[in-house]
Formats: C-alpha cells, structure tokens, sequence
C-alpha cells in the first residue's frame, strides 16, 4: 500500500511562498518494501552531502549548515518515515525546518540549493490526485468504493442509500399507472431509484472533488448517467456485473480509466495552450513567460516536469537571465515562472517534454498582454 500525503492547496502556495537564505530541495524515488528502505535511505545521504559542499561553497554560515544537516540526518535516523513509504518523497529544509511529503507519483531524483524550494515535480501530484469514486450499480445492490491514491478501495458507508431498488420495483402494483408496466416502465422505476441514489451520494461528492465511475449493466448504467448532477462524472464505465465485483477488483478497473482521464485532460490542455499561441495570446518564450508570470497575466502554463534551466528572474521586471552554473545561489527558472503563476492565481501543470507545444521548456496562455 502507498503512504501518500500530498499537500493541500494553502500548502503548496505557502511552499511557493516561502523565501529563505538557504532552501534545499530534494526528490527522491522511495518504494512501499521494506527491503528497498537502506537504499533510500543511502541515497538521501548523499544528496545530502551535496547540498552541504553547495553550502560549503557560497559561505554559508556553519550554523546554517548544521541546522540543515541535523534536519535532514534526523530523516535518515527515522525507521518510521522508511516503513511507510509511497513512490516518491519530497523534502523540503531550510536551517529551521524540515517538510516531508510522500507522493504517488514516481519523480527523477534531483536535488537543489538556493533562496526558494523547487516546485515542478510535486505539481503533478498536486494536478492530478489519482483517487476517486466507484458507483457499484445493479437492481439488486449499490455500493459507493473510495479508490484512494494509497492503493486502497474501501466500502463506504452513506446515509440514506438504497440498498437495492425492490421497494421501488414493489409500487409497481400498486401505482395504477399502465405506464409502469414493460420495458419502458423499468427505466421509469430505474430513473427513480437512480435519483434516490444521487440524492444520497451528493453531498459526499461534492465535498471530495474526485472522479466517480459508473460501475454496472446497462440499462442502469446510462440512466443514472442521465440523472446525475455531479460534474465529474467520467464518460468511461466499468462494464458488467457490479455485484460480482469486490472493492478491489473496481479499483484495479478503475484505475486506467484516472489515467486515461487525465491523458486526455493534458492532451486538452496542450491544445488550448497551443492555440493561444497560434493567436498572440499565449507563448512559450520564457523570456515572455517569466515577464508574464511576474505581472499576473498568466491564466494557464505548461511546464516540463523534468527540465531545469538555471538563471534568475528578475523579482520587479521578470527580465530573464540564463545561467550555466549549478550553485546554491541560481535556481530553475522554470520552476521560478510557475512558482510565480501559481501565487497569482494561474493554474500550474507540471508535465512532461512532449506534452508541451513544441517541446518547449514551458507555455502558457495569458490574461493580458505585458
């Protein structure tokens, strides 16, 4: 099972906020066995004698140097952090503070110094969650199953939820209605209790924000499609035998459905972003980009997950300077401009090389021209 807990929205943004003399930044690929741990755990040490001969190397005061040491040696020393582990883990340290977070999502190993953090690998698992719902559909039963970034696919419980639709089925009789009576009476009596289960999971979807997934035979399947006022509701559906399914089994079918749903989600953003550069209204230049993030004008920006450009940004023009150096006192420019559109507001998505117009470093679309 994956040990995930990736940061909330007001995270991440106090993340991109934060400004220190000395931010290290590291990624690491970590695995849910426990024979994997020692092997993370070496590795963590030595991106951590890097960053220290970074620190070394600019004169950073050894007090500085020791609270990040202690910091990040006290994670080497902790057995609990190593048996609970998802596919990557991300650091965060400044002399002061140590953040961890364990994402779903399996990131290059990279490690960087300097007087901000490194966002653009954790945006990915911030954009894209990998968890939701699974609506377990027959006449005879329904189940909601939570499928959890984890790796889990728990029951769960929901107040008011019909257990099956026989009650409903049983007014047939007793309707006096010709109406009901025949196929075309079933879907009647299906949309009814098809409304009756959307009246129920309503309020817990709407609270949760994930994709729910129709599991189940038609004509079931296409009539609570029809009745559910839920948004994300994802166009792909689980066919056959709900009932016959465990909780785990819906999971697995679930979970390439999120992928494809996600594809197809980056797959229309390229699009977008690759149009309003066709019409002025957006680019990938980051000479544009890093002046357009600086101003607020960025409404969409792609940004290549793996790249990293060293240089600066200008913090009042959002003029750009290139760098080839790799020290503690530059940092990824790209990193920079999406850190800078994501606290102006602009949705930031971290994907990879050929899924950016032209395989651009980054693109965005603007607001407003600067």
């Amino acid at each position: 099972m994956l040990h995930t807990d990736i940061p909330t929205e007001a995270e991440l943004r106090a993340i991109a906020s934060t400004r220190s003399l000395y931010c290290v930044s590291i990624y690491l690929p970590t695995s849910t066995l426990a024979a994997e741990a020692e092997k993370s755990r070496t590795e963590l040490g030595n991106h951590l004698a890097a960053a220290l001969e970074q620190l070394e190397a600019v004169g950073a005061d050894k007090a500085d140097v020791a609270g990040v040491r202690d910091g990040i040696t006290r994670l080497i020393d902790d057995p609990f952090l190593w048996t609970y582990q998802s596919n990557s883990l991300v650091i965060f340290a400044t002399p002061e503070r140590v953040l961890t977070y364990r994402i779903p999502n399996r990131v290059a190993a990279t490690m960087q110094v300097s007087d901000r953090f490194h966002l653009k690998p954790l945006l990915r698992a911030v954009a894209f969650p990998q968890a939701a719902f699974v609506l377990a559909l027959s006449q005879n039963a329904v189940r909601l199953i939570e499928v959890t970034i984890e790796g889990s696919a728990d029951e769960v419980a929901v107040a008011d939820l019909p257990a099956d639709a026989s009650r409903i089925f049983a007014t047939r009789g007793n309707s006096g209605s010709a109406r009901l009576i025949g196929d075309e009476g079933d879907k009647t009596l299906l949309g009814h209790y098809s409304r009756q289960i959307d009246d129920a999971i309503r309020p817990l979807l709407l609270s949760a924000h994930v994709p729910l997934i129709i599991a189940g035979a038609e004509p079931l399947a296409s009539i609570f499609r029809g009745v559910s006022r839920y948004d994300e509701l994802t166009a792909e559906t689980i066919r056959g035998n709900a009932e016959t399914m465990s909780a785990d089994e819906l999971a697995a079918e679930a979970r390439p459905i999120l992928d494809r749903l996600y594809a197809a989600e980056i797959a229309a953003l390229g699009e977008r972003v690759s149009e309003a550069i066709g019409t002025g209204s957006g680019s990938s230049d980051l000479s544009d980009l890093a002046r357009a993030a600086t101003y607020g004008a960025l409404s969409t920006l792609l940004v290549d997950i793996d790249r990293t450009i060293s240089g600066f940004v200008d913090e009042q023009s959002g003029a750009l300077t290139l760098s080839e150096s790799d020290d503690a006192v530059d940092y990824g420019v790209v990193d920079e401009i999406a850190r800078r559109a994501l606290l102006t507001g602009a949705r930031v998505v971290a994907v990879r090389s050929d899924e950016i117009p032209g395989g651009a470093a980054a693109a965005g679309i603007m607001r407003f021209p600067v």
